[in-house]
């Protein structure tokens, strides 16, 4: 009788989903909703914790669900709304157990009105500065841009990606969520109701403070750029000077990269008298073509390093 009356408990243990992960995330804070045009808001938030981990974001405009972005992402533009219309957005997180946390606090915004014939971008962005704020932040400024119906956002971008808007009023931004020691290169683009978007700004490097105790950084330093006529006449020679970062051992390579895209792997040669690493390449585009130029070393464990600052020059 008595191993009856057991077998009974031990099935009831063993189907009770004790482990069942029913712990839900935080809610996302400081969402935050910009019209980015007539037809599109660009929505921010700060990340959430969970027990275990976030999976993912669900962003819901007047409470249906607009769009679901995996954990590493903090910002969407939400396409496809009306002209001169109010919404109001919040976020919630979720995690692998399907376990949603409660609505963010509501960010309200207004669409701007349409302007249908606007086909003029706004002029670029001017006079773009910027400094570091701590280890993992940075400050960005620039002058107004100037636009035939008005500008309505201001887009940030880092390495040819946005990375965060403000609106059309501001002239600033502080840009988080940044690795410690680390050169980041940004422009910043306006953008009109009509989502016409500018040229880049000039491009302008940011510093990160390094971490305390942490590794020194492994980005080349002191990256410039000259261009000369080749001598035949019908190309352009474009050399590149650096200062190679200290590894404690050989650089077996660095990795050039023209406009944000991968171009060649330069093998290091013998440095100049004053330690400097070198590498000319030529191009044969016309006059006033513009190359945003970078490298990284692949550092003594294989890995590549930080990315060098990121100069611009021209064909001339």
């Amino acid at each position: 009788m008595a191993l009856v009356a057991v077998l009974p408990l031990l099935l009831t243990a063993c189907g009770s989903g004790g482990g069942k992960d029913r712990t839900s995330p935080t809610a996302p804070g400081a969402v935050t909703a910009q019209a980015s045009s007539a037809t599109s808001v660009h929505v921010m938030w700060r990340a959430s914790s969970d027990n275990k981990a976030v999976t993912g974001y669900e962003i819901l405009r007047d409470g249906t669900t607009a769009k679901e972005v995996p954990a590493d992402r903090s910002m969407i533009d939400v396409t496809g709304l009306t002209a001169s219309t109010p919404y109001r957005f919040t976020v919630r997180a979720l995690d692998a157990a399907g376990n949603r946390s409660v609505p963010s606090a509501p960010a309200s915004v207004t669409t701007p009105a349409a302007t249908p014939d606007d086909k003029r971008p706004p002029s670029a962005p001017a006079r773009l500065t910027g400094r570091a704020d701590g280890t993992g932040a940075a400050v960005l400024t620039w002058g107004r841009a100037t636009d035939d119906v008005g500008v309505t956002a201001y887009d940030v971008y880092q390495e040819g990606a946005r990375i965060h808007s403000v609106g059309g009023a501001l002239t600033t931004a502080r840009v988080t969520g940044l690795r410690p020691g680390t050169v980041y290169t940004f422009t910043v683009r306006a953008r009109d109701a009509a989502d016409n978007s500018s040229p880049d700004s000039g491009a302008v490097d940011v510093t990160t403070a390094s971490a305390p105790g942490a590794p020194p950084s492994t980005a080349p330093a002191g990256l410039r750029a000259s261009v000369a006529r080749a001598a035949s006449g019908s190309a352009t020679e474009i050399t590149l000077h650096w200062v190679p970062p200290r590894t404690g051992g050989d650089i077996g390579a660095y990795q050039l990269f023209l406009n944000g895209a991968p171009t060649t792997t330069i093998v290091p040669g013998t440095p100049s008298p004053e330690g400097l690493g070198s590498y000319t390449f030529t191009v044969t585009d016309p006059p006033g073509t513009r190359y945003s130029v970078k490298i990284r070393a692949r550092l003594p464990d294989g890995k590549w390093g930080d990315f060098s600052a990121q100069p611009t020059v021209a064909v001339p």
